[in-house]
């Protein structure tokens, strides 16, 4: 893992408030809108986006860089990308970021 990418990742306010949110799905976007269960198959981002008030390009922008960072996993479903946090990479970054502290 390149802590170098993770920490430019989190250094955007909405990255890390979509991170956040994402921690806790069912809690964060109305399951009324889910087509799926978010907590094992993760948010769609048309829903990230209406959430944040961004452009969903820009939210799209804002996913991949989160996942580049290993940060969150993507998972298609039909015509829709869905979502979720990567816990064990996140744990993985917490321990080699203290590791290096």
């Amino acid at each position: 893992m390149d802590l170098n990418l993770v920490i430019k990742a989190l250094g955007n306010p909405m990255r890390m408030q979509i991170l956040n949110w994402l921690k806790a799905p069912k809690q964060n976007f109305p399951v009324e809108s889910q087509l799926v269960d978010a907590d094992v198959d993760g948010v769609c981002v048309s829903i990230i986006q209406e959430k944040s008030g961004l452009s969903q390009s820009t939210i799209s922008v804002y996913l991949a860089t989160l996942q580049r960072a290993g940060l969150v996993n993507a998972k298609r479903i039909g015509p829709w990308t869905y979502y979720q946090r990567d816990e064990q990479n996140i744990k993985l970054f917490l321990s080699q970021l203290e590791l290096q502290l």
